[in-house]
């Protein structure tokens, strides 16, 4: 069945392309080779409009048209100049960039697409290099089930209603005009109209609940002119610093606070006992102060001012009074990896596969097994589609209009011989999503040291764009039809130009601070000079400073944040090192010595990596701390009565959980494991006793 619907399809593409009018429906039946299956007027109606829809989905422009001027008979036909991709010349180092940009989506919702992209434009014969820089690692993740309807939304300008929960507040309905969406700090957001409030709003896509619905019949959504949603989105970052705590620290530990601190006073040494420092510590919030400070337990003491010191002894005071609670009965079961649905259907591919391959193979000299390495396919893959096509053509199909392949020279000798298909000699246009996709990764280039400055980024961005926008025709197709829909009679007047305008409604943005991005520089240098670094290091999971010599293997962008890859010394394996975490880096004049052995990380499962030997661990967090099981990787979150959630993750480190544990105070509880839950009110009751009399009675 698969393999007759390609055959249709492609049939449907060569005869809308070679005619020079409008097609009405009734002559494609008689004309079009696979229709005849069709039983009855209302099977072919079916299936002539889910192949419009998925050659449009495809992005192939299918336009509407009057076929007869004393009808009002509906015509159909592809404008050459719509269809086909334009020329575009890359220089070397601009091949090499737009790889990169590609890269950033492999393991993400546009991956696809972006896949598509640069096969279409391998087609045209542009040397994309997807192996250049392998030491850069920009990486999109796209984990909210939100992220895919949202951004077809935003692409075809249609309002969208969905569950929302925001932190600490019951779930609301909210409908929306959506301007934009936008990756800061590693989280997806959407901005736009809220049609409720009659206001600018934002919305996390990680806290949609639920499906989102797309309002396909509305009016299309005008976004106003001069709108930033990128500004819409950094709008919402932290208050400044409204006051400053003396905060008592012991000299070996608060090493994040002491990071935090406006000024560090080092106290004296009182012989074998621990010296202790005064850091002033700036807040914007009393409880955020309390969270950051209770999370090191009896090592670091509020000293003032008196109302922070107050809330931190009230917040010990709750968790030194909590009994354990006992083990779950039946702890939730981490759930299978989700199937991947970004798959187009088999045919659908082999379509797109061969719009691609015959233009490639028509203007190049090649065999079978270089267009599979070309391609990033199998010869067998190859010989499979080269012995589709010789069975399609133009409408009669007779030997005249039939594609002529050689099928027995391409199976024994491996030459690729094919004739009579000057209609489809000129490879498929780029489709909204695909270029979009592709300069969204170029933007997220900009994060990269050794890229971000270049001039190729600059040059290969303006390149991509001015191949990429459509023409009046296409334009006025994708309008017509949105997200694949049928398309209306005569079209409609198309807005600005979808891929300009799906590029420009969505950023990527990292936020690195200045030191951060020295390091980072630092970091690149080593690695092109190959030379081994020395990093003091603060771990993520234990409030402790590390010395470690590293064998830079790369840099990676994940997440809203930069790492640097490398063999690790200390630990004999390879590690990612998140580069805020950096306290100091030095490079060596030593060279770097990689052991063979060593392999990048795979992050298709992002930076955490899982081992059978760590502690899993369940809390029952308040409303107010849900967004524990939105920032860190859950293997089971279940919604309990109130708003709360029951949240299992796995940890190695389980003082990494004690230390959530005492920030989040009575707004958290530790389920399990029970000796966890005892530790925890053990520390608080250590950390108490330094705010004088414990009010509990404990």
């Amino acid at each position: 069945m698969s393999r007759r619907k390609t055959e249709r399809q492609l049939n449907l593409v060569i005869c809308l392309l070679a005619t020079r009018r409008f097609l009405t429906a009734r002559e494609i039946r008689t004309m079009v080779a696979g229709y005849e299956e069709a039983d009855s007027d209302s099977a072919f109606k079916r299936m002539f409009e889910r192949d419009k829809r998925e050659l449009r989905e495809s992005g192939i422009p299918i336009e509407t048209g009057g076929s007869d001027p004393w009808t009002d008979d509906e015509g159909y036909r592809i404008f050459p100049a719509d269809y086909e991709l334009p020329e575009i010349e890359l220089m070397p180092d601009e091949a090499a960039v737009l790889g990169l940009a590609a890269r950033a989506w492999r393991h993400a919702a546009l991956g696809d697409a972006a896949a598509n992209a640069l096969m279409k434009l391998r087609a045209a014969g542009v040397p994309v290099d997807t192996d250049a820089a392998p030491a850069l690692t920009p990486v999109l993740g796209t984990d909210e089930p939100a992220f895919l309807p949202m951004w077809q939304a935003v692409r075809d300008r249609r309002r969208v209603a969905f569950a929302y929960r925001k932190p600490g507040e019951p779930v609301a309905r909210r409908r929306l005009e959506p301007w934009g969406v936008v990756n800061y700090r590693g989280h997806w957001y959407v901005g736009g109209h809220d049609l409720d409030r009659g206001a600018r709003r934002v919305f996390r896509l990680g806290r949609i609940v639920g499906e989102v619905e797309v309002d396909t019949a509305g009016p299309p959504v005008e976004v106003p002119a001069g709108v930033d949603v990128r500004s819409l989105v950094r709008g919402r970052d932290p208050l400044e610093p409204q006051g400053v705590a003396r905060v008592r620290v012991r000299a070996d530990s608060g090493h994040e606070l002491r990071r935090a601190a406006q000024r560090i006073v080092p106290g004296p040494h009182q012989g074998d006992d621990p010296r202790w420092d005064l850091i002033d510590l700036p807040y914007a919030d009393l409880d955020d102060l309390v969270g950051m400070v209770a999370r090191f337990g009896d090592r670091a003491v509020i000293e003032a001012p008196a109302e922070a010191r107050a809330a931190i002894a009230a917040h010990l005071a709750d968790l030194a009074a909590r009994d354990p609670g006992p083990e779950p009965g039946d702890p939730a079961a981490e759930p299978e990896p989700a199937a991947d649905a970004r798959r187009g259907s088999a045919s659908a591919e082999q379509l797109r596969r061969l719009l691609m391959l015959v233009p490639y193979a028509l203007s190049h000299d090649v065999r079978v097994h270089e267009v599979a390495e070309h391609f990033g396919l199998s010869q067998r893959q190859v010989l499979k589609d080269l012995s589709l096509l010789w069975m399609c053509g133009l409408p009669g199909y007779t030997p005249g209009d039939l594609i002529d392949v050689d099928i027995e020279a391409a199976e024994s000798t491996g030459e690729i011989i094919i004739a009579n298909a000057e209609t489809l000699a000129q490879p498929l246009r780029l489709t909204a999503d695909e270029a979009a996709s592709l300069i969204i990764g170029l933007e997220l280039l900009a994060e990269l040291p050794g890229v971000a400055d270049s001039d190729a980024l600059k040059r290969v961005g303006e390149k991509l764009r001015a191949a990429a926008a459509a023409p009046a025709g296409a334009a006025r197709a994708l309008a017509a039809v949105g997200a694949g829909g049928a398309a209306r009679p005569g079209g409609v007047e198309p807005g600005p130009d979808p891929v300009h305008r799906l590029a420009d409604a969505v950023g990527v943005r990292i936020e690195l601070s200045d030191e951060v991005r020295e390091v980072q520089r630092r970091c690149d240098e080593a690695l092109r000079a190959g030379q081994l670094v020395h990093l003091r290091y603060l771990s993520g999971y234990v409030d402790e400073v590390t010395e470690r010599d590293v064998d830079p293997m790369g840099l990676v962008v994940y997440g809203g944040h930069a790492f640097l890859e490398g063999w690790c010394r200390l630990r004999g394996d390879v590690r990612l090192f998140r580069l805020d975490r950096v306290l100091d880096l030095t490079v060596l004049p030593e060279p770097a010595r990689v052991p063979a052995r060593a392999r990048r990380r795979d992050l298709r499962a992002g930076v955490l990596r899982l081992s059978d030997d760590d502690t899993r661990v369940t809390l029952d967090l308040d409303p107010s701390a849900r967004w524990v099981a939105e920032e860190y990787h859950c293997s089971s979150v279940r919604d309990l009565e109130g708003g709360g959630v029951r949240a299992t993750l796995r940890t190695p480190a389980p003082e990494w959980v004690r230390r959530l544990a005492l920030r989040l105070g009575p707004r958290a509880r530790v389920v399990a494991p029970v000796e966890l839950a005892e530790q925890v009110r053990e520390r608080a009751r250590a950390a108490l006793a330094a705010y004088g009399p414990d009010p509990s009675g404990t």
